[in-house]
């Protein structure tokens, strides 16, 4: 970095201002590069490159007829690519295309000016896509160089260093930081911190179908899928099951969440009943597109249970399922109480079951015909659900049966192909084969998916649970009890159940092979490191909510804060710095230069004995008038003036600076007095 300031500052004034510029433009776009069109990145980068070999070389700019032809070329492309010229993904892409031209028209401090306030604009256009706290660092070193771009346009005069310029912008941003504090405490807000934008469309998650291979894909991500903090006792591994989507319609390759077609009077109704010590969390949910909440079972619909957030509308389904009016596409942090230790269903028979027993016709005969022959061993036929479960589980416990993150594809007929040839599964190969033989033994049955587990170790207080936590467990009907979980997985890899972290590990990447062979800790302490960093901005910062707004206003002592308490404090602290500001240039208005002061009390001391000088005289004009006036009773004031001539400008404008002059000065003044 140092070498590359140097050879900055070894370029003519206006190319090293330039290339500046230009540097922070494009550190500025970067984020960008992964949303905007293939095209507006090669032409953003070719108009930077070009407007940066003409400042290096001196050649002249081009005429506004190639820029508007370029401008042109842009809005076409922009048509044909987004299908508009509006909305957020045009509107961007016609901001840096226009950045950069204007790039191309620098001839004045206006077009320097057009340039900078078009990069602040920019920069707030990444946050429409993301507000990690990466990007809020990129964005902020961004800032920072805008800033110090502006102040090198507001210095035409000499050759300051991007140093100086660079330390005046970061003393601006710093003096303009109370007031960014404050607006962030106190502006209203009736949601999130940049609501607008998400931070995870697109992102890889729980979905409302499955597919054979679909979780062991998303077990190959490592990104958080939530955070979760318990007040009081942590429940032990195996019970930290967070139920999502639940399917029970299969139609041989997908399974789909199940509408009944009976009646509503015979439908199954979540019957919950909840036993032993409840536990309370504190969940922060990351965006998930699906309208739904995976929370830890059992989280009853109560009001002493349910979780409670701003704007947060949700409700419990008959499979227990946390449905939402709306997809889940910003991050939500809310508490809620559940209970490890639960009952849910109907303990007695109803129509509604045989919902959960249909399998579709044609698929995986196979399996059919193993499941009668099951039935038809002896102890078999009479065998309550609970007791074919056991039987079904130890089947896969004692039939060579490998747990694997990458079982390879299956065909049609996909549960015959793992139940009885390969063998080779994932957490939703083994439930899927489960409920498809438990319904084949006339036993309701469905799959639950959602996350089991969590990291070993928890960070800043929360547990991670990450998308490679998804899991999918089974659930089958026992009369007198209800739903009961059973699963599969735990019967052929029990450690993935019942040990924190214990999860398949997907493959790593190039660095992080590189850094485990270094240290195999060293990874897992850097990202739990970054976590926490990340956790704490989104807790103190995108989560940063009107609730936190009023249990501030209570902390400084009001007792039921309002938005009329929240207004009145910030406007009083705006005006109380505005005030302040005004006092401050006021004072600073009438504040004279040391150099004045000194000059204005020698000018004083030299009436008093008869010599009148201008204040705009030099010490050297003013000896030549005191030798003139006073002869040589004021040789001892002539040296002294000659001495202050020396130190004010014989080190090219850098006085220097000696504290005894003006005690010398004052001695010298008496002396011609007295004579």
């Amino acid at each position: 970095m140092n070498r590359v300031l140097i050879a900055l500052n070894r370029l003519p004034r206006d190319a090293r201002d330039t290339l500046f510029q230009l540097v922070v433009i494009a550190w500025t776009l970067l984020p960008h590069t992964a949303h905007l069109p293939a095209w507006c990145n090669a032409l953003a980068a070719a108009m930077l490159l070009w407007r940066g070999r003409l400042a290096v070389v001196g050649g002249p700019l081009p005429s506004r007829w190639t820029v508007g032809a370029v401008l042109v070329f842009a809005a076409v492309f922009t048509f044909l690519s987004e299908r508009t010229l509006l909305g957020k993904e045009a509107g961007v892409t016609m901001l840096v295309v226009l950045m950069t031209l204007k790039t191309l028209e620098l001839r004045a401090r206006r077009d320097a000016l057009v340039v900078f306030f078009l990069g602040f604009f920019v920069v707030l256009t990444n946050f429409l896509y993301s507000q990690s706290l990466l990007v809020a660092l990129s964005m902020l070193l961004s800032v920072w160089g805008l800033l110090a771009a502006l102040v090198l346009a507001h210095m035409p005069v000499g050759r300051p260093t991007l140093a100086q310029a660079g330390t005046l912008a970061a003393r601006a941003a710093l003096l303009g930081a109370p007031l960014m504090l404050v607006l962030f405490l106190l502006f209203p807000r009736l949601g999130p911190l940049w609501g607008m934008p998400q931070d995870a469309i697109g992102r890889t998650g729980l979905s409302g179908t499955l597919r054979l291979g679909g979780i062991a894909g998303i077990a190959n991500d490592d990104s958080v899928a939530l955070r979760v903090r318990f007040f009081g006792t942590v429940p032990p591994p195996e019970a930290m099951y967070f139920r999502g989507p639940v399917l029970g319609s299969f139609n041989g390759t997908d399974w789909t969440r199940l509408v009944s077609t009976f009646p509503a009077s015979t439908r199954l109704r979540a019957d919950l009943q909840t036993r032993g010590t409840p536990v309370r969390y504190e969940m922060t949910i990351e965006p998930s597109r699906l309208a739904m909440l995976p929370l830890l079972e059992a989280t009853p619909d109560r009001a002493d249970a349910a979780p409670q957030a701003e704007g947060l509308s949700a409700v419990m389904g008959a499979d227990l399922q946390w449905q939402l009016d709306r997809p889940l596409v910003e991050r939500l942090r809310f508490q809620a109480v559940a209970w490890t230790d639960f009952r849910h269903g109907p303990p007695n028979h109803r129509l509604g079951l045989r919902d959960w027993v249909t399998l579709p016709p044609g698929y995986n005969p196979r399996t059919m015909q193993w499941a009668a022959a099951l039935r038809a061993e002896p102890g078999v036929a009479e065998a309550d659900p609970a007791q074919l479960a056991a039987r079904v589980l130890r089947h896969i416990h004692d039939g060579g049966y490998e747990y694997s993150l990458e079982p390879g594809p299956y065909g049609r007929d996909a549960v015959d192909e793992f139940w009885l040839d390969r063998k080779v599964g994932f957490c939703e190969h083994f439930a899927v084969a489960f409920v498809v033989v438990m319904r084949a033994l006339d036993v309701p049955a469905r799959i639950v998916t959602g996350y089991q587990g969590t990291d070993p170790l928890p960070v800043d207080g929360y547990w991670v649970v990450r998308q490679s936590s998804a899991h999918a467990w089974a659930e089958y009907w026992q009369p007198g009890i209800g739903w009961v979980r059973a699963d599969p997985t735990a019967a052929v890899a029990p450690e993935r159940i019942s040990l924190r972290g214990h999860n398949l590990a997907p493959r790593h990447g190039l660095v992080a092979d590189a850094i485990n062979n270094v240290s195999p800790q060293l990874a897992a302490t850097l990202r739990a490191a970054w976590e926490g960093l990340n956790n704490r901005w989104n807790q103190w910062v995108l989560n940063y909510s009107q609730r936190d707004q009023f249990d501030l206003l209570r902390n400084l002592g009001v007792s039921s804060p309002s938005w009329q308490d929240l207004a009145n404090l910030l406007i009083g602290l705006l005006a109380g710095g505005a005030l302040a500001g005004a006092a401050w240039a006021w004072w600073d208005r009438r504040r004279q230069d040391p150099w004045q002061r000194l000059q204005r009390r020698i000018q004083q001391r030299l009436a008093a004995l008869g010599v009148e000088v201008a204040g705009h005289d030099p010490p050297r004009a003013r000896a030549a008038r005191v030798r003139a006036v006073l002869g040589e009773r004021g040789d001892a004031l002539v040296h002294e003036l000659m001495a202050l001539e020396r130190l004010r400008y014989q080190n090219a404008g850098a006085p220097t600076v000696d504290r005894g002059w003006w005690q010398r000065f004052s001695g010298a003044a008496r002396g011609a007095l007295a004579s």
